[in-house]
């Protein structure tokens, strides 16, 4: 079975790691004069700006239904999601696919490069603390799940891009390290170049299958697979109803909306009839707490 996890405490981890990797690099970019390093400061900055636009989507997810708005804000959080993975995809990965092309056409000797290793080894570090926060909380969300299979079923929209990005971040990191060794070792500037174009492709394929998934709760999901079993199960076992003819949800945001057709069991009057409903709606959500809008249709066919 699956907990709940706290994306917030993973969104917070992630923002003060980059903000740490992005004074690291920072002070490498200004003791070196390295407009390079300076670029990989401002990106580490632009990552940091990424979490405080999920922070912005889970609080306005927050606000209440309104004539206007008579399903709350919950499917904000998927709108800031979809941008924090177009602006990984462009900001990350084609910015880096342009650095790495710039350098294999115009190489550059590395400057002190050893403090570019300090700085890279320092950020893997902070990054793995922040990757090991993330997990934790994955872990609590997918149960026995395998790892693909929750990428895949998740509706956590904002726990799915901090795991997209810290994986993206600490491999990228990994391999831009990889390159500056040998580099180091070899004297070919090429190996520089072709790590951070590899970077940018990790980034770039990364950005996609996130995007891929949040765009699917854009459109409009529903609650997770096993979850859906559970919800049928549930009323299945119901002594009120005699046949479940069909349980429709949408994913809004972390609250739910579902709707249920099904054939009540016998009753002597329409008012004992309606109140079976009411009391089947009241421990449907007392067992299912994240169902906020329960519609039910009480039918004789499907």
């Amino acid at each position: 079975m699956s907990g709940h996890s706290d994306s917030k405490r993973a969104i917070f981890l992630a923002l003060g790691a980059n903000f740490a990797i992005f004074v690291a690099k920072l002070v490498a970019a200004l003791f070196t004069g390295s407009g390079a390093m300076l670029a990989e400061a401002v990106h580490s900055l632009a990552d940091c700006g990424n979490q405080g636009l999920l922070l912005l989507g889970m609080k306005q997810a927050k606000r209440p239904p309104s004539s206007e708005y008579p399903l709350g804000w919950g499917r904000a959080l998927y709108f800031w999601s979809f941008l924090v993975a177009i602006l990984l995809f462009s900001v990350g990965g084609m910015f880096s696919v342009y650095e790495g092309v710039h350098k294999l056409t115009h190489p550059e000797p590395l400057k002190w490069a050893w403090l570019a290793v300090g700085v890279l080894v320092f950020s893997i570090i902070t990054e793995g603390v922040s990757m090991h926060g993330c997990m934790q909380e994955v872990n609590k969300a997918r149960g026995d799940q395998p790892l693909w299979q929750w990428f895949r079923e998740t509706r956590a929209s904002e726990l799915l891009v901090i795991f997209g990005e810290d994986l993206a971040a600490l491999l990228g990191l990994c391999l831009a390290l990889i390159a500056v060794l040998l580099t180091m070792l070899t004297g070919n500037l090429v190996f520089d170049a072709i790590g951070t174009i590899a970077i940018g492709v990790l980034l770039i394929v990364v950005a996609v299958a996130v995007a891929r998934e949040v765009k699917a709760l854009l459109i409009g999901q529903g609650v997770e697979p096993r979850r859906r079993v559970q919800m049928m199960a549930f009323l299945q076992g119901r002594p009120e109803i005699d046949t479940v003819y069909n349980l429709l949800t949408v994913q809004m945001g972390n609250e739910v909306m579902v709707a249920i057709k099904a054939k009540m069991a016998a009753a002597p009057t329409a008012r004992a009839m309606v109140e079976a409903i009411n009391i089947v709606e009241a421990d449907f959500k007392a067992e299912f707490k994240d169902v906020r809008w329960s519609f039910f249709e009480p039918d004789i066919a499907d």
